[in-house]
């Protein structure tokens, strides 16, 4: 089954005080695509592929001192980097902050840490943009792992469960859709993670708290998205996925807003952590303590919300009891899950109506009300399954649970809301 293209429109409004310098009011539009776009995927196969990556990137924050999210995300986006123009494409992701591409100056094949991409490396002494930042430079000092190279220039160090990347922090022009602007990057020379990692792709583009994402590079105090359904037929045809950075960024509509304060994380992690309490299956509220929940003082535990997570993963305190729940409600709807498939809980497609629907419910009286489509479907011609997983450690809101959810972040006002809308329209 074709997959639906993914249209993200950043709307930026930038000043002189800022880290960007943008050559347009109206700021950057991206057009993103899925990363199994271009693979011919059924919907079936698109649903283990989100089950398989969620699970690696929980592999991914194992003994992890900042864990990075952008190992296995979702969306793609096209842009242009340098004067002349050389074309690159990132993983946007709301879980990781400094933006970075892979440069010419990464040696592939033959034992280099490179990965292969789709586009040619980024090659910054053909750009007459490109400026290197000095070791001594704020925007240096900025990166967690900086040091001074030799020629004085600021080089930096990432570390993550997938691996390792370092290179050179530099400021070059980055050319959207509908404008342009200087921002401060990552021009990565050595970079050694596990495979299909970048799907291909030439970096990243954070989203996160840090100083270093776009969003705090642009000082935008909100931004938002909204995603279609994830799979096609589900969705309206030629529909399109929006987020907008900036004074573009806002709930609309009839529906109810619903709105939380952020839980505040550790300085050192980029996420966006909220106060999840408790979940309700069909009209049954688990038995599940709110402290299962929660962000301890030493930053363990939590729960994030995040863009690049491709499904929700639960701690055990909490899906166990979710796990048991619908095996009650569901009882003889139940059926075993296609051999090799990964899946837990899962039903024969004519019954895919008997599942339940699911309720998040956050502090502050927030309710998050989850139809069955968006944590249940189709793995093959037969079965349904869910698309749910556990976790240790801390709790993860992901993409697939979040369709047709309009997310506004309010860092302004340190809160989140949301509203249930038809993102399509938007």
């Amino acid at each position: 089954m074709e997959t639906s293209l993914v249209f993200i429109a950043l709307v930026l409004y930038c000043s002189s005080a800022t880290l960007v310098t943008c050559s347009t009011a109206a700021g950057f539009r991206m057009e993103l695509t899925h990363v199994d776009a271009k693979r011919g995927y059924t919907a079936a196969e698109r649903v283990q592929r989100a089950m398989a990556t969620s699970r690696q990137r929980l592999a991914s924050f194992a003994d992890v001192t900042a864990p990075v999210h952008w190992n296995t995300s979702q969306y793609i986006a096209e842009y242009l980097i340098g004067t002349p123009p050389q074309r690159a494409e990132a993983l946007i992701d709301t879980g990781s902050d400094l933006i970075w591409t892979q440069c010419s100056t990464c040696l592939q094949g033959r034992g280099s840490s490179c990965v292969k991409q789709g586009l040619p490396l980024y090659n910054a002494s053909k750009s007459g943009t490109f400026h290197p930042v000095s070791c001594n430079d704020t925007l240096c000092l900025a990166n967690q792992e900086h040091s001074c190279a030799k020629d004085g220039s600021c080089a930096f160090a990432a570390f993550y469960g997938a691996g390792d990347a370092a290179g050179s922090i530099g400021t070059e022009v980055f050319t959207f859709q509908n404008g342009s602007g200087t921002l401060t990057f990552g021009c990565v020379n050595d970079l050694s993670i596990t495979e299909g990692s970048l799907d291909g792709s030439s970096g990243l583009i954070g989203l996160g708290r840090g100083p270093l994402s776009l969003v705090s590079q642009t000082r935008a105090t909100k931004f938002s998205y909204c995603h279609t359904p994830y799979l096609r037929s589900n969705a309206t045809t030629g529909a399109s996925s929006h987020l907008f950075v900036g004074a573009a960024a806002s709930l609309s509509g009839s529906s109810p807003v619903m709105s939380m304060s952020f839980v505040e994380g550790p300085k050192e992690y980029p996420f966006y952590y909220v106060p999840l309490v408790g979940i309700t299956v069909g009209n049954t509220r688990l038995s599940i303590p709110p402290a299962v929940f929660a962000l301890n003082k030493t930053g363990d535990g939590g729960v994030i919300v995040d863009s690049g997570s491709p499904t929700t993963a639960l701690v055990d305190e909490a899906y166990l009891p979710l796990r048991e729940e619908l095996k009650r409600q569901l009882n003889d709807s139940l059926v075993p899950p296609p051999a090799g498939s990964g899946m837990d809980l899962c039903v024969a497609l004519a019954q895919e109506k008997t599942v339940p629907s699911m309720v998040f419910h956050f502090s502050g009286g927030a309710d998050m009300v989850l139809p069955p489509e968006n944590y249940w479907a189709p793995v093959d011609d037969s079965t349904s399954c869910m698309v749910m997983d556990n976790s240790s450690g801390f709790s993860i809101i992901g993409n697939f649970q979040l369709q047709n959810k309009h997310m506004l972040y309010d860092l302004a006002k340190n809160q989140l809301s949301f509203q249930t809308a038809d993102c399509s329209s938007l």
